[in-house]
């Protein structure tokens, strides 16, 4: 990778709608070239792909929490089927196993408190092997990379 792909990826990241002709001019190449680099950069699994950023309070999911998860159960069965269970919910936007305390950090998006404790003891409360849950309420987001 060099400096006119790794323009080319910012570009993207910037804007992923942008024309290969705009993008073109933005790198400095012509649009043939470009979008072979492009098409290289999505091939290789570089660009994993592109996506819209909607805003959560027009489909009524202004409430984030973020959970700090502690589960007792680290055997590969019971951490996958963990894993599974909670990317399975359509209020989880975020998970990531952790380096240390705690073991999982996930990011929710509901409609109100009333929503949150709803999924909170309906769901990630019922799933086998949680020992312990703390929330974090969002009060304003400053930088998001979505």
């Amino acid at each position: 990778m060099d400096k006119i792909d790794r323009a080319i990826i910012m570009e993207l990241m910037r804007d992923g709608r942008i024309s290969n002709v705009d993008l073109a001019d933005k790198v400095n190449l012509t649009p043939g070239p470009c979008l072979r680099r492009v098409q290289r950069l999505e091939e290789s699994g570089t660009i994993l792909g592109y996506r819209a950023v909607v805003d959560p309070a027009a489909l009524g999911r202004s409430f984030e929490v973020i959970l700090d998860v502690d589960i007792n159960a680290f055997d590969r069965e019971s951490v996958y089927a963990f894993e599974e269970a909670m990317a399975g919910f359509g209020e989880v936007t975020e998970i990531h196993r952790m380096f240390g305390s705690p073991d999982y950090f996930v990011r929710i998006a509901v409609r109100d408190l009333e929503a949150y404790e709803e999924f909170l003891s309906g769901h990630v409360l019922t799933l086998p092997g949680i020992q312990k849950v703390a929330s974090r309420f969002t009060m304003k987001t400053i930088k998001s990379a979505h």
